[in-house]
């Protein structure tokens, strides 16, 4: 069975780079919804502690999932590199080591989840009455880290071929599972947060059976065999580095959010709970624009291994002003329809006023964070990540943590809390394309 891929490093870019980011815009937006889902039915049929349990481990569980992301953005960026350049030998090479690498590191994760859940769960001062709760649904959770790398493995694979609706059928299929066994295990069973991890348990292993089992059956350049698995030295010096220093990149975007958590909890309650409805939206509008930041990886990085110089520097361009008017729009709209959304989440007028507050500063922040995450990409496209991991560290925590001490200690307002995104994105983009634009003429100096 062969897929149906877009051919990269030819055609229209700026047609073909829409057509690529739609069906990952839409899988992102659908893991955000089906979360939401497993929430929802936390919240509505096991009542309040089910809730405050399974939300007590979403920081740690979005750090444990955005380092297997960042392991498939550096096989995403590797197995590009030598489709665009025609080499069939390292493709495969690469798929193989890539798909052993992205289950050892999902295997990592799940044993350092699982053994250390209660260590870290106490570290993270969840309350008493929530944490035997959060613990269950982490132990169990935690078991389906290796089939979350298989998936993010395959969709990595085929995106770089240009192939991104096959995985969006399969994310699309498992998720209609989990809604279902959600309900099942839940109102059924009686199960409670048990049931709601053993369904997203269930459907995580279904998407990667589906990915694998699609990449096995297939003759595509790009397809898995069982004969061919083993490491390969050459392309785990190139994958592991990317992959890790990109999981590192999600992991510091997480440590950041904590930095800024802890200034919005020096508020009265209502705000707190402003902030958290207003907060629903970062989720939505970050997942939209990602799907062109793995554009930029892909293209670039493609058509950099096919010696195309034009297209390369072309695709960055078309990728951030994608981006760019896509969070611009989305944060406009949720500014002029900021009441109805944050109805959504809030039925008290005065939680929904302060929520507006931060959905106001914030949507008409968005759209800029495209020049500092494009540029990273674009870096990444171009096999660098490293030093852009360094200057997210400076910008997204260090810069931050001197606002809070500094700007936001002297007015204590929550504007100069909120304030702090746009100058950090700024300050970090900035840095960012003056790291980009030398390393961009650089390689295309290597090229023929």
């Amino acid at each position: 069975m062969a897929s149906k891929q877009m051919t990269m490093t030819d055609g229209p870019l700026a047609r073909q780079i829409m057509a690529f980011s739609i069906p990952l815009m839409i899988s992102n937006v659908l893991q955000v919804l089906f979360n939401m889902a497993d929430i929802a039915v936390a919240g509505r049929f096991a009542g309040p502690e089910a809730l405050g349990a399974v939300g007590s481990t979403t920081i740690l569980v979005t750090l444990f999932i955005g380092i297997v992301i960042g392991m498939g953005s550096g096989v995403n960026v590797t197995v590009a590199r030598f489709l665009g350049a025609r080499q069939e030998k390292d493709v495969c090479e690469s798929v193989h080591t890539s798909l052993i690498l992205c289950l050892l590191v999902g295997l990592a994760l799940a044993a350092v989840g699982v053994g250390g859940t209660h260590a870290i769960m106490t570290a993270m001062h969840t309350k008493p009455e929530l944490i035997g709760g959060a613990e269950r649904y982490l132990h169990i959770y935690f078991l389906g880290m290796p089939a979350l790398g298989a998936y993010n493995f395959g969709n990595a694979v085929l995106s770089a071929d240009g192939d991104t609706r096959h995985p969006l059928i399969f994310l699309s299929a498992a998720g209609v599972l989990n809604v279902v066994l959600n309900l099942f295990f839940v109102v059924v069973c009686q199960l409670g947060v048990t049931g709601v991890a053993i369904a997203s348990v269930v459907s995580q292993y279904l998407s990667a059976a589906l990915i694998l089992r699609f990449m096995m059956r297939s003759d595509s350049i790009t397809s898995v065999r069982m004969s061919e698995l083993r490491l390969t030295g050459s392309k785990v010096r190139m994958i592991l580095p990317l992959g890790l220093f990109s999981g590192a990149q999600n992991a510091i975007f997480q440590l950041a959010n904590l930095f800024v958590q802890t200034g919005v909890n020096s508020f009265d309650a209502i705000m707190v709970e402003g902030n958290a409805a207003a907060a629903n939206a970062d989720g939505l509008v970050y997942d939209v624009m990602a799907a062109f930041y793995t554009a930029c990886s892909s293209f670039m990085s493609q058509n950099y291994g096919a010696g195309k110089k034009e297209r390369v520097l072309k695709s960055y361009y078309i990728s951030l002003a994608y981006s760019f008017g896509a969070g611009l729009m989305i944060g406009v709209a949720l500014v002029a329809f900021g009441p109805q959304f944050l109805s959504l989440f809030t039925t008290d007028p005065q939680v929904a006023q302060k929520g507006l507050v931060r959905l106001t500063i914030m949507g008409l922040s968005y759209g800029f964070s495209a020049f500092m995450d494009c540029t990273i990409a674009a870096s990444r496209g171009l096999g660098r990540s490293v030093v852009p991991t360094i200057l997210v560290i400076l910008g997204s925590c260090v810069f931050r943590l001197i606002w809070i001490f500094t700007v936001f200690a002297h007015f204590q307002t929550i504007m100069s809390l909120y304030l702090l995104y746009i100058f950090s994105w700024t300050i970090t983009a900035i840095a960012e394309i003056a790291y980009f634009v030398p390393c961009y003429r650089k390689q295309m100096a290597l090229l023929k």
